[in-house]
């Protein structure tokens, strides 16, 4: 486990080092002895510990994902160790299912459904979750309670419990992919899944995906700290990955295409599947669209 000392995991939290140190002594987790500061024997228990080196001295340090801040920090006593949480208990949190906590998961790219269970994946690990195996052989994850505070998690979770529902969905129809509003008046048409789409071209995307009966989200956000709308999201299901759907309409403008690339560089930082289609596939969609989803392992009969 990575460990951070005071001053670093403030830089980390972007906050001032004397907030940080302020907020850690309020709590009872550290103290001053000779112009040092010192553990409590609660600050122990919270996570941190004490390190030496000759050009410092003595000082603390904490787990790279501690967040004293978070209303949801608890602590045992027997473990002396932050509270580790299985879907479960997150889905208590949030009055949801377990296996939609875990749906949740897979679809912002923190763990992928296998055989055997569920299987942290590089991004999960990087949110700090813990790949568990129970004496079955069954695999699973739990998560640090800081998940309980993660914006891209929480950003995740749909307003009611039905992943892709027509209130989830809405979308105010006058913001542009980045959630600003657009300078272009916008023309909207309903879908046969009720959905609300901007273009012509993305139409005839919904519709098709419909017609497949191919689950699918409209102007889903990116799971990433900046906010990023996605023209369309499948999420992963038996056996086809996870993956997004953006249509490049022709639209003769410099910032239009500036967005654009941006958008693109994004989806390939993050690792994201993603499938182009452009204005010239609409017209013969049913030829291009079955092949592409093929690439992901998404079969349509």
């Amino acid at each position: 486990m990575k460990q951070l000392s005071t001053t670093a995991l403030a830089k980390k939290r972007n906050i001032e080092s004397k907030e940080l140190f302020k907020e850690l002594k309020s709590r009872g987790w550290i103290y001053k002895k000779d112009d040092q500061w010192q553990l409590t024997k609660e600050g122990k228990m919270a996570g941190g510990e004490m390190k030496y080196s000759q050009k410092f001295g003595e000082y603390v340090v904490w787990p790279d994902f501690f967040n004293p801040f978070s209303p949801n920090i608890e602590y045992t006593q027997k473990t002396e160790k932050i509270k580790i949480l299985t879907a479960t208990k997150i889905g208590e949190k949030f009055g949801i299912s377990s296996q939609r906590v875990n749906n949740i998961l897979s679809e912002i790219g923190w763990q992928e459904k296998e055989i055997k269970g569920w299987k942290l994946t590089r991004a999960g690990k990087k949110n700090n979750g813990i790949q568990k195996e129970h004496s079955s052989g069954r695999v699973y994850v739990k998560w640090n309670i800081d998940l309980l505070d993660n914006e891209i998690f929480l950003r995740s979770i749909p307003p009611n419990l039905e992943a892709f529902s027509e209130e989830e969905n809405k979308q105010s129809v006058n913001q542009d992919e980045y959630g600003k509003k657009s300078k272009y008046p916008i023309q909207t048409y309903k879908a046969k899944d009720g959905h609300i789409v901007k273009s012509r071209g993305e139409l005839v995307i919904d519709n098709m995906l419909y017609d497949y009966g191919i689950t699918h989200a409209y102007e889903r956000v990116l799971p990433i700290k900046e906010v990023v709308k996605s023209d369309f999201y499948i999420p992963p299901r038996n056996g086809g990955k996870a993956v997004y759907i953006e249509f490049w309409g022709i639209r003769d403008d410099k910032a239009y295409s500036d967005r654009k690339k941006i958008k693109k560089e994004i989806y390939n930082r993050e690792n994201y599947n993603l499938i182009n289609i452009e204005d010239r596939h609409i017209n013969d969609l049913e030829k291009y669209l079955p092949k592409m989803l093929l690439d992901y392992n998404i079969r349509v009969d």
